[in-house]
């Protein structure tokens, strides 16, 4: 089961590759045919507007399948390991990654398959995961094993299972927001610049609004399953180490995180504050989240011996 359990894992990483490539197909397709074309050229070589539609058609379609297969192979690969564990898959910072990007893909899939002006979103969500899924494979990928003393509790499932739901939410959160951004400058500049690669990305995307709403939402939802992360995880530490709180490292930035987003919400709901001030906020929220991830368990030295690396 925990070769199963691998297997899984590198089906997961060729079907996000495959969907950045139909993603990436469909969206630098031009959007307009230049015309008159010059007479030496054959008018068969001259793609038509329906000719760049089917392209941009095929490759969101494609892109949606491979995510979908991506994310059931991700799937699978998590419940190899509890099999082959026997316990949650997600006592370590590999599984714990391939949890947080499954959350963010499955929702993602759903927000493409209810509205599918969300579609072209599906480029950053594909390559906000293989990254992740990419580092977590090379860097700190850990065999199927036992839990570790400290870990065997019942808080495991409760704090670290809501911990990865807030942060797959927040992932489609931060994509959202970096749409906003290239939306914003897309329309700000009034004439996009050809070969300039951020106004090719963001000519295919919807108005700012569209992000704006996606985004609050995102960060809304995970902001509250986030509260109670935090909540639960300083109940367990309770009970682990016979206080709430001591500001170990991972605790610290988890409360940073949670004071950044709650900026975050205050200022996309405050009128004054401009809709791209508070995007920069939510990009500034992922690299919170991502410094507690990474550089928190592989550098910083604290209580917790979560990451398993």
């Amino acid at each position: 089961m925990a070769a199963l359990s691998d297997n899984l894992f590198t089906l997961a990483l060729l079907g996000h590759l495959t969907a950045v490539i139909a993603f990436a197909a469909a969206q630098v397709a031009p959007r307009r045919v230049a015309v008159p074309v010059p007479a030496t050229v054959p008018a068969a070589a001259v793609p038509t507007m329906a000719a760049v539609s089917r392209r941009v058609a095929i490759g969101r379609v494609v892109g949606l399948g491979a995510v979908g297969a991506a994310a059931a192979a991700q799937a699978g690969s998590l419940v190899a390991r509890a099999a082959a564990a026997g316990r949650v898959p997600w006592g370590n910072m590999y599984e714990f990654i391939v949890a947080v990007t499954l959350v963010g893909v499955l929702a993602w899939l759903v927000l493409a398959v209810r509205r599918p002006a969300l579609r072209p979103l599906g480029l950053y969500v594909a390559v906000c995961a293989l990254v992740l899924l990419a580092a977590a494979g090379l860097h700190v990928y850990t065999p199927a094993g036992p839990l570790v003393p400290a870990l065997q509790s019942v808080w495991l499932a409760v704090h670290v299972s809501a911990a990865a739901i807030a942060s797959g939410l927040f992932l489609i959160g931060f994509v959202a927001a970096v749409a906003l951004l290239l939306r914003a400058r897309y329309e700000r500049r009034g004439t996009p610049r050809s070969g300039d690669l951020r106004d090719t990305l963001a000519a295919r995307l919807p108005a700012m609004a569209v992000w704006r709403r996606l985004s609050f939402r995102m960060h809304g939802a995970g902001f509250l399953v986030w509260t109670f992360a935090v909540m639960a995880g300083a109940v367990w530490a309770e009970a682990a180490w016979g206080r709430f709180w001591g500001w170990d490292p991972k605790e610290t930035w988890a409360f940073i995180s949670w004071v950044v987003y709650a900026a975050y919400l205050h200022a996309n709901a405050t009128a004054s504050v401009r809709a791209t001030t508070a995007a920069w906020v939510a990009v500034v929220g992922w690299a919170t989240m991502m410094f507690n991830l990474f550089a928190v368990n592989l550098v910083i030295s604290g209580l917790h011996s979560y990451a398993g690396a």
